[in-house]
């Protein structure tokens, strides 16, 4: 299927392929200068994991919107609203919904009872190194699950920015954006990502913005004038605007419409890279603030993607769209090269440089986020307190991180190389289901179940885990159509895109379940002792 590189119409015309190039790579430089500096800046573990707790809430609120709005975001959600209007707002609404889930239960008792990760909070009460090993491998996959599409949001953007096609050209690309994630985290930690984020969160809300008020004043500021363009042009009419164009076509697809609500309503809660950034504040109402917020950030953010991708499909067209890239993650970059001037003009090149730039760099932060939480989770629970039972110094644990990094993305490398023909919302969604089935159970449980047991914890994590990974693997998004991850295989016996109406409340029930059978009971000192640090933040890092 690889074929030579050929220039895009719709990337820019080729005279202008320099000053997008170079735009492109300012950008670049810029938040690697910043990764340096911060490098430079870490100097223990605390630092390398934790930014040495130095961010405010409103910096945290800022760094948790740029770990958040993904590539999933800013280029799948676009392209699903551009290709099935109403339907592919949907993801919009989930998002952002989820960060209540976020707020009230988990963001001030994560940060007063944990001291890095996800486990130190399970491992207070339970057995710690069964429980350390779960929780560890549950991060590393979430992280794996929300990278892929972290790489194929990559793949399609640069590939348009650099007029590239073809399978070749996508895995040289895919390659070039994991050793530049790996860059990120070994240099910077979470100092150098955190500034990263905050840099990237205030560039990707002021282009958004930016393309917003372009494509509402081509329709005069009317937003119906925008969608009734957007539902003439999509060619499916008043469809477009309507529920029913992706899901609610029978009962298969109105169940998958359940799952994928859940899952992105209740997977917030329980993804690593989120929960970490909750230890980067000095205290327990400054980890409020950052949540306060991001939630108006990101709330704002989300409202702007009606313009984006209805945007989209009003003045670029699903057909144009789906012939740069089949997924609809090339919309938004499209868009901005049409308002500002359209294809072969110096704006239409500024723009769609910047706007691209900016997508790159939302990749490569929430990538350094991802890597840094799962490479973390890996040195700090399974090395550190699991493989080394605690007889480990700082900078062997930090080096540890350093190389799980390395080798975190070099799977994401290889699994990210066959991915590219899925929508990187779907994609994230399916990490999202992961996280609640496996993480949100268990985290819940064990702050505010008194009766919660190391058996439950390891029922709930792994129970989850396999269910829904293994429900994805036989799922139609690996298997049995054309946009599958392997199109020419067919063992697709889960009818369900996504796998949260199963795999979520199997997770529940597993760790009520385990925790109830005979043979082992909770302690209800230890949990008492949680009980406080969580609620006051008594004795918290």
């Amino acid at each position: 299927m690889s074929h030579s590189l050929t220039v895009l119409a719709a990337g820019g015309a080729g005279e202008h392929r320099t000053l997008i190039i170079t735009l492109f790579s300012v950008f670049v430089a810029i938040t690697l200068g910043i990764t340096v500096w911060a490098g430079r800046q870490t100097k223990s573990a605390e630092d390398f994991y934790a930014g040495g707790r130095s961010f405010t809430g409103f910096q945290n609120g800022l760094a948790i919107s740029g770990d958040y709005m993904s590539a999933a975001s800013f280029l799948g959600i676009a392209g699903a609203i551009a290709l099935f209007g109403y339907d592919g707002f949907l993801y919009s609404i989930g998002f952002l919904v989820a960060w209540l889930v976020a707020l009230l239960l988990v963001a001030e008792p994560l940060r007063n009872s944990g001291r890095f990760t996800m486990a130190d909070v399970l491992a207070h009460r339970l057995a710690q190194r069964p429980v350390r090993t779960a929780a560890g491998t549950s991060t590393v996959v979430v992280s794996i699950f929300y990278l892929l599409a972290q790489m194929v949001g990559a793949g399609a953007l640069v590939a348009l920015l650099l007029g590239a096609s073809g399978e070749g050209a996508r895995r040289w690309i895919i390659v070039l954006v994991g050793l530049v994630m790996v860059l990120y985290v070994t240099i910077g930690g979470m100092k150098g990502t955190t500034w990263v984020q905050i840099v990237k969160a205030v560039l990707l809300i002021a282009g958004t913005l930016l393309i917003t008020v372009l494509v509402l004043n081509k329709f005069d500021w009317n937003l119906s004038h925008l969608l009734g363009a957007a539902a003439d042009k999509s060619g499916k009419g008043r469809a477009f605007l309507e529920p029913g164009l992706q899901y609610g076509k029978d009962g298969t697809s109105r169940l998958n419409f359940v799952s994928l609500g859940l899952a992105l309503v209740l997977g917030t809660a329980g993804l690593p890279h989120i929960l970490i950034r909750f230890y980067t504040v000095p205290t327990a109402k400054a980890a409020r603030t950052s949540v306060n917020w991001a939630i108006g950030i990101i709330g704002a953010f989300y409202l702007m993607t009606i313009a984006l991708g209805f945007g989209a499909a009003a003045l670029v067209g699903s057909k144009a769209i789906v012939a740069s890239n089949e997924s609809g993650n090339t919309a938004a970059p499209l868009l901005a090269e049409e308002v500002g001037g359209g294809a072969g003009s110096t704006g239409g090149a500024v723009l769609l440089a910047v706007i691209s730039a900016v997508a790159f760099a939302t990749i490569l932060a929430v990538v350094a986020g991802l890597t840094l939480a799962s490479s973390a989770s890996f040195a700090h629970d399974l090395w550190a307190n699991v493989i080394r039972k605690g007889a480990t110094g700082e900078r062997e644990e930090v080096l540890t991180a350093k190389i799980a990094a390395v080798v975190i993305g070099g799977i994401s490398i290889a699994l990210g190389i066959f991915a590219h023909r899925l929508n990187a919302a779907a994609l994230v969604a399916l990490a999202f289901a992961v996280a609640a089935s496996a993480n949100l159970p268990t985290v819940l449980y064990s702050l505010f179940w008194k009766r919660f047991t190391t058996r439950g914890a390891l029922w709930s994590i792994y129970g989850g885990l396999v269910s829904s990974v293994t429900l994805v693997i036989f799922s139609p998004v690996v298997s049995g159509n054309p946009k599958a991850l392997f199109p020419g295989m067919d063992f697709d016996w889960f009818p369900l895109g996504n796998p949260g109406i199963v795999s979520i409340p199997l997770g529940f029930l597993l760790g009520w379940l385990g925790s109830l059978l005979p043979q082992e009971a909770a302690d209800p000192k230890k949990y008492a002792e949680l009980e406080v640090r969580s609620l006051t933040g008594y004795g918290a890092h």
